[in-house]
């Protein structure tokens, strides 16, 4: 494995997977946020960001944490493994909660400098409905782009600990 793609709802733990899994294999650690947005919360041009994660993907190794269906046509072929972050809704709104409180004052490493961390109504919206509007759309891309892709859904703690578990199992050192 040199390409993993972490997707799932915020505050489903994509971010601190992902550091884990880059940590643990060696491999350049992507956040798509950081490449999203511009300071002020400002999104860049569709085809602009398109042609910076067709660069960034078409890297040979990599841990990449992002959802942004818009590129995930360009992301699932060239990954090896795609994991599914998907702990209830109320775990994520919780976690977002909890995570903006605690970084009141310092900003978060996934996030770009000049983009400090807004929860509001649209954003617990967002979280509250990704079962039902997100979730879907990134399993259908699977299927359209990369229906043989290796899949982890992890819906909670054991889950990842198990699953960190049997990663380090396969690629520890003899």
């Amino acid at each position: 494995m040199r390409r993993i793609l972490v997707v799932g709802s915020s505050g489903a733990g994509k971010s601190t997977l992902a550091a884990a899994l880059a940590r643990r294999l060696d491999l350049p650690l992507i956040y798509l946020d950081r490449h999203y947005w511009r300071p002020g919360w400002t999104a860049p041009q569709p085809a602009d960001f398109r042609a910076e994660v067709a660069a960034l993907a078409a890297r040979p190794a990599w841990v990449m944490d992002g959802n942004y269906a818009s590129t995930l046509d360009l992301r699932l072929p060239r990954a090896d493994l795609l994991v599914l972050c998907d702990p209830p809704r109320w775990r994520c709104l919780t976690r977002v909660l909890r995570r903006r409180w605690a970084r009141r004052a310092a900003p978060r490493p996934d996030l770009p400098d000049g983009c400090r961390e807004r929860v509001d109504l649209d954003f617990l919206r967002y979280i509250w409905r990704y079962p039902r509007d997100s979730r879907p759309r990134v399993l259908a891309a699977v299927a359209e782009c990369a229906p043989a892709l290796p899949f982890h859904r992890l819906r909670g703690r054991h889950d990842v600990a198990r699953f960190l578990s049997d990663l380090s199992k396969q690629h520890r050192v003899t």
